[in-house]
């Protein structure tokens, strides 16, 4: 049965008509992907499926009593709030049932004598909040912010920056758990481990109706089962994932074009035969000349436009970039320590690892941008750097698209051949009317051409890319990884595209929580097996060790677990033995007689005090016993 349909959905801004009559329909817990390229309407799509836009025309129709759920990419938070109240926001009926459970509680232990009134008000709170999902939503909420690594709970959301504020919304979104969960872009300044994270909750855990637009492929691949594209305005729909819908797509063009060419065939035909007839016609002459109009008329398939990205490569030494005992440290905290590192001619360095672990800085460093706190970094003698940064700092939003490369020249060496550079930024697919857009007026992904565009105008043979593939689309990022794998330089990329690091690094570079860093050979996939089996060693040797060892340190990575999950295994832990103690602590108190007697508010409270621990040590047990399975079955 359908969570939500809709049919004829058109809508327009202005003379640009973005939907064009799509029909679209997602059943009860189906996972579906949406993709298509930047500006072909696929925000718009999912605003007006999630009601905050109405369509020019056509119908939309949700399940009675179903909610939807919408990660916008720019959500509106208030700033007023915290983190965890923002996200407890998300569980309207429970949140009000605990606020009303926590006002009766106050004036219970305000009131100078028990009221019945007030008894019953807090235990119809009480009641409420099990209906509305238990005590321990707070708990679940805290984990799930901890996973999508919010900031602190209390943190405010005023101080937060962009990458946070999206965090904490889609920590609201996944705790409400809403019937339909819109999701616009959710992997954006997340990095890999998160991403991970988020994949295996999406395909195991989340139990809504999924729309998923991303760009992704890893996460469309393995969560959508299935694709639906927006082209034109008009949606087609693949079953299975991003790999199906590849497939299909190309079989899809294929038959278009032979249509279009059996169509071209049979016009040149007809117009040689109406050439060479005369000029009387009989009624069977005329029915062929008609049928030669309609397909005169039929219009040929669009081929997409697919932006053409080329670096030009300058000649470079065998050697490009040596680092020798590089570190660096901002007061106590160690982003790099004693890096030794030796980049050769045509190289490819993929760079992942967690937000924060120091991937940009290692950048910075090599630009000269930051000074080491210990080491040195020597360039080769003829080494000639192209830096994109994560902010696209390089751009002047006051200015058009054209007006932004007023510092160079006014025609771009291309393969040996001189471009003009209207001509060069139609290849980046801007028309020369959008060239003339300040740069402000720019998407994400328009934003990101126009920085490629500048940095790409120069021969480089050092092409240092930060987190490049942010907010382009499936078409742009095949353009980019087309451009990389052809480009005769050296490249360093700082990327949490899983997809892209597969196929474009020769090697991966990655530190762990201490600032060591370790360079292995091959993509994404190989870092991902090698930590796998590091993880399995280090849980063997630890089972293997004998008993009397049990009082050294735990090891700090455990096999078959996550980064986020090894870090909730042990604050399980920690908290396990608080709430065993504050259950010891509240069942001494409760079996002291005079407690009823000198105080039965207080009695009542810690009651309920004593059933709530209760419950969260059970689920805490069982979530410890999960990943503590997990760990072993991994070993």
């Amino acid at each position: 049965m359908p969570i939500l349909s809709a049919q004829g959905l058109r809508r327009s801004y202005g003379v640009s008509q973005i939907l064009a009559g799509v029909d679209v329909s997602i059943a009860s817990g189906e996972r579906v992907g949406l993709v298509g390229t930047n500006g072909s309407g696929k925000s718009t799509l999912s605003r007006l499926l999630a009601g905050l836009e109405q369509p020019d025309e056509g119908k939309l129709a949700l399940r009675r009593g179903a909610r939807v759920g919408y990660l916008a990419q720019a959500p509106a938070l208030d700033p007023d709030k915290s983190a965890i109240d923002e996200v407890l926001a998300g569980l309207g009926p429970w949140t009000e049932a605990m606020a009303r459970y926590d006002a009766a509680s106050a004036a219970l232990e305000q009131a100078s004598e028990v009221s019945e009134a007030l008894l019953d008000a807090q235990q119809r709170a009480a009641d409420a909040v099990e209906q509305a999902g238990g005590w321990d939503l707070r708990h679940r909420a805290e984990r799930i912010m901890g996973h999508l690594r919010c900031p602190e709970p209390d943190t405010p959301i005023a101080h937060m920056s962009g990458g946070e504020k999206r965090r904490v919304a889609l920590a609201q979104l996944l705790v409400s758990e809403p019937d339909l969960a819109i999701l616009d872009e959710p992997t954006n300044h997340l990095d890999v481990d998160t991403i991970e994270w988020l994949e295996g909750y999406l395909i195991s855990e989340f139990r809504g109706a999924l729309l998923l637009i991303t760009h992704d492929r890893y996460v469309l691949d393995r969560v959508a089962s299935r694709t639906i594209e927006l082209d034109a305005g008009v949606l087609h729909s693949f079953e299975g994932g991003y790999g199906a819908y590849l497939e299909a797509k190309a079989l899809r063009q294929e038959q278009a074009e032979r249509e279009e060419a059996n169509r071209q065939n049979f016009l040149r035909r007809e117009l040689q035969w109406l050439r060479q007839s005369p000029k009387a016609r009989t009624t069977k002459q005329k029915a062929r000349v008609e049928r030669a109009e309609e397909a005169l008329a039929v219009q040929a398939p669009k081929r997409e436009k697919q932006a053409e990205l080329t670096a030009t490569a300058a000649r470079s030494g065998k050697t490009v970039l040596e680092l020798r005992e590089v570190g660096l440290s901002f007061g106590e905290r160690t982003l790099i320590a004693d890096l030794d590192l030796f980049v050769a001619r045509g190289e490819r360095i993929g760079i992942v690892g967690p937000n924060g672990s120091g991937k940009t800085s290692l950048l910075r460093l090599i630009r000269g941008d930051l000074e080491p706190s210990a080491g040195s970094i020597t360039l080769g003698k003829n080494t000639r750097i192209a830096y994109l940064d994560q902010t696209r700092s390089g751009l002047r939003d006051e200015l058009s698209i054209y007006d932004n490369f007023d510092d160079g020249p006014t025609h771009i060496e291309l393969g040996g051949q001189r471009v003009e550079l209207r001509a060069y930024l139609r290849r980046f697919l801007f028309s020369y009317e959008q060239q003339r857009q300040p740069v402000a007026s720019l998407s994400g992904g328009e934003r990101t051409r126009v920085a490629l565009a500048k940095l790409l105008r120069d021969a480089s043979n050092l092409l240092m890319l930060d987190e490049p593939t942010n907010d382009l689309d499936v078409v742009s990022l095949s353009a980019l990884e087309e451009m990389l794998l052809d480009y005769g330089g050296t490249l360093l990329l700082v990327s949490h595209d899983r997809w892209l690091l597969d196929r474009i690094a020769t090697s991966v570079l990655a530190p762990d929580s201490e600032g060591r860093w370790v360079k292995l050979q091959g993509g994404y996939s190989d870092y991902r097996d090698w930590l796998d089996e590091q993880e399995k060693a280090r849980a063997g040797a630890a089972k293997a060790r004998p008993a009397s060892s049990k009082a050294a340190p735990k090891a700090r990575s455990k096999g078959g677990l996550t980064y986020a999950e090894r870090i909730e295994l042990s604050k399980l832990e920690e908290r396990i033995e608080t709430l065993e103690a504050a259950i010891a602590a509240l069942e001494t108190r409760l079996a002291n007689p005079e407690l009823y007697q000198k105080d039965p508010p207080g009695a009542a409270r810690a009651g309920r005090d004593l059933e709530q621990a209760r419950s969260e040590l059970e689920q805490a047990m069982e979530r410890w016993e999960a990943l503590e399975l997990k760990k072993e079955a991994d070993a």
